[in-house]
C-alpha cells in the first residue's frame, strides 16, 4: 500500500501542503471504495471494514509523586515556571513532566519514570541528564 501511495500521490509533490493532503484524500478514497483488490478476492477495503465495538480510552495522565511540580510542556517545547521559560524538546509537546529542585535553583525533570536532564535559571534549556549506565572512567584489566 505505501508503495502505490508513493506512486499515485507524491510522484511529482503538490505545490503545497493542502494540495498534497487533498490528494491523499483523493487515493484513500479511490484505495478503498473504487478499486477492487486482488487480496480480498475483488472486494473493495471499505465494504468489508467493520469499526471495532471497543471503545477507546487514553491512557491517565501521568503522576509524580516524588516531584514538587508537574507542568505541561508547551506546543512549543518549553516548560514554563511563573515567568521562567525552558526549552526542553517539541518531542514532549503536550506532555505532562515532573520537575523538583534537587539543589539551590538547580531542577529536575522527569518524563514517566525517566529523569531527562536539569536546568537552571540562568540556561534557557534543559541540559542532559548524566547516562546511569556509563561509567565514571574506564577499568583497567590490572589493579596496578
Amino acid at each position: 500500500m505505501h508503495l502505490t501511495l508513493k506512486k499515485e500521490a507524491t510522484k511529482p509533490a503538490a505545490f503545497n501542503f493542502l494540495q498534497q493532503q487533498e490528494r491523499f484524500d483523493d487515493f484513500i478514497r479511490v484505495y478503498n471504495h473504487e478499486r477492487p483488490h486482488q487480496a480480498l478476492g475483488g472486494a473493495y477495503p471499505g465494504d468489508l471494514y467493520t469499526p471495532s465495538v471497543r471503545v477507546y480510552h487514553p491512557p491517565p495522565d501521568p503522576e509524580y509523586p516524588y516531584h514538587d511540580r508537574t507542568v505541561r510542556v508547551t506546543r512549543c517545547g518549553r516548560i514554563c515556571v511563573g515567568r521562567l521559560k525552558v526549552n526542553l524538546s517539541t518531542v514532549f509537546a503536550g506532555q505532562l513532566v515532573g520537575i523538583r529542585e534537587v539543589e539551590d535553583q538547580l531542577w529536575l525533570v522527569s518524563f514517566l519514570d525517566y529523569d531527562l536532564g536539569f536546568f537552571d535559571k540562568e540556561r534557557g534549556r534543559v541540559e542532559p541528564a548524566p547516562d546511569p549506565f556509563a561509567p565514571d572512567k574506564v577499568l583497567t584489566m590490572c589493579p596496578e
